[in-house]
């Protein structure tokens, strides 16, 4: 079994050769790729990689595999995950974020919190999902977003995933917060997309926290500073 480091728990027993996994929280602004360059640095361990990219503009958990902890990184990426998430009703973006360009806007206080809720249960279970031009998935071995920078548009296929819990947490409009268990390989962006689409009024995603993978919560994360020092002081000893 890999030692997995967590922030509330006791430190197993480290052999950096043999590889460990950690839960660090992915500070806002970060490419998940910024996380592991900054700890391959640091820890002077080559092999550093994580399961399941984050959003430069998301935070939140990241597991990340140090040395041959990275061979553990797939059966990680392929666990259901859990989502904080804050969507702007009435604005469409291109990447259907916050750092996209505006497309259209629409008035969105006819809207009740009811009304809401009703259209949210009808996006609970199996379906299929196209994945947004804006992303990291590749086709013909070229990520989405290259092609579309350059202003081109690809048929996607659509993605089997699963919704399976969507909570209205608060509505107040044109913002709307909601807590998700989803499968893997859904893209909040597009369900945020497709929600506007439901509701006649469009939307897009304005922040995205990721809570947990699998059993593992953000509670028990370490911030990248943190461990960093705890890492420094474990070394000495």
């Amino acid at each position: 079994m890999i030692p997995i480091l967590k922030k509330n728990e006791p430190w197993p027993e480290i052999f950096p050769e043999e590889g460990f996994v950690v839960l660090i929280n992915k500070p806002e602004d970060w490419t998940s790729f910024d996380v592991v360059n900054k700890l391959r640095r640091h820890l002077k361990i080559k092999k550093v990689g994580h399961a399941g990219t984050l959003d430069p503009f998301a935070t939140g958990l990241l597991i990340v595999g140090v040395g041959r902890g990275t061979k553990h990184m797939q059966q990680f990426a392929g666990l259901d995950k859990q989502y904080r998430a804050c969507l702007h009703l009435g604005v469409e973006t291109d990447t259907y974020d916050a750092t996209g360009t505006v497309l259209a806007e629409q008035a969105v206080g006819q809207l009740t919190r009811s009304e809401i809720e009703q259209v949210l249960q009808t996006m609970l279970g199996p379906q299929m999902q196209v994945p947004p031009m804006y992303s990291a998935k590749k086709v013909n071995g070229t990520p989405l977003y290259k092609l579309a920078r350059k202003g081109r548009t690809v048929e996607r296929k659509a993605v089997e995933i699963v919704i399976h819990r969507v909570e209205l947490k608060d509505w107040q409009p044109p913002l709307l917060w909601v807590e998700m268990d989803v499968s893997k390989g859904t893209y909040v962006r597009s369900f945020a997309h497709d929600l506007g689409k439901k509701l006649g009024v469009g939307a897009h995603l304005k922040e995205l926290e990721r809570t947990a993978i699998g059993p593992h919560r953000l509670s028990d994360a370490f911030e990248i500073e943190e461990f960093l020092q705890l890492w420094k002081t474990k070394q000495r000893q």
